[in-house]
């Protein structure tokens, strides 16, 4: 059965004193730099509109902010990264809250969002590879898909991926048209709840 967000909430935001809610079955983080697009997709996900708040300013995100979808699994928005007005002490700050956030064990799965419009910048690379240097399974999401020719997406979707120095799989995802929105639906219902999980009873 395909998985579905039935129900998904605020919760809370944390800033560097990782003041974080009690554990849940998974937390499912999703970054990427200013303005890639990771409230329009977690609105998009969530089938919320207003959920994520949205905002015209890149960089307006500052905290970590956890949503609790289905009562069961957060789905955590992280501070956009690569805002070049943002002062360096507030660089600075974000890099410490990051690390302190992706070292705490608590991250069940990273998706990691890039504009398929434009290469990875250095900070994307950087980004990938804290991914890899703490170990969190990740997937990859190329937004603004909508933005390119129904023909070229998958393309260039992957060609991204590759040029980031990962496998050459991303999803290609429109929050505009809902495009990628089922397959990366299944990722997280995947992630949420493993074949095996069913069988448990519970236990």
């Amino acid at each position: 059965m395909a998985f579905t967000v039935k129900t998904a909430e605020f919760i809370t935001s944390a800033g560097l004193t990782l003041e974080l809610p009690p554990p849940a079955r998974a937390e499912i983080a999703v970054v990427g730099k200013s303005n890639v697009g990771k409230s329009s997709l977690i609105n998009s996900l969530t089938g919320r509109n207003k959920l994520a708040k949205i905002s015209a300013t890149p960089g307006k995100t500052k905290l970590i902010n956890y949503f609790l979808l289905n009562g069961e699994f957060y789905l955590v928005d992280l501070p956009g990264y690569g805002f070049a007005k943002a002062p360096k002490e507030e660089q600075k700050k974000w890099g410490e809250l990051m690390e302190k956030y992706l070292s705490s064990g608590r991250v069940s799965h990273l998706i990691m969002l890039i504009d398929i419009r434009h290469d990875p910048t250095e900070l994307d690379r950087q980004m990938f590879g804290y991914m890899l240097y703490y170990g969190i399974p990740y997937t990859l999401v190329a937004t603004k898909a909508d933005k390119l020719a129904k023909s070229k997406r998958k393309q260039a979707a992957n060609a991204l991926a590759k040029k980031l120095g990962a496998p050459p799989y991303a999803t290609a995802y429109s929050s505009e048209t809902g495009d990628g929105r089922a397959e990366l639906l299944e990722r997280i219902g995947a992630i949420v709840c493993p074949p095996d999980c069913g069988d448990t009873n519970g236990e």
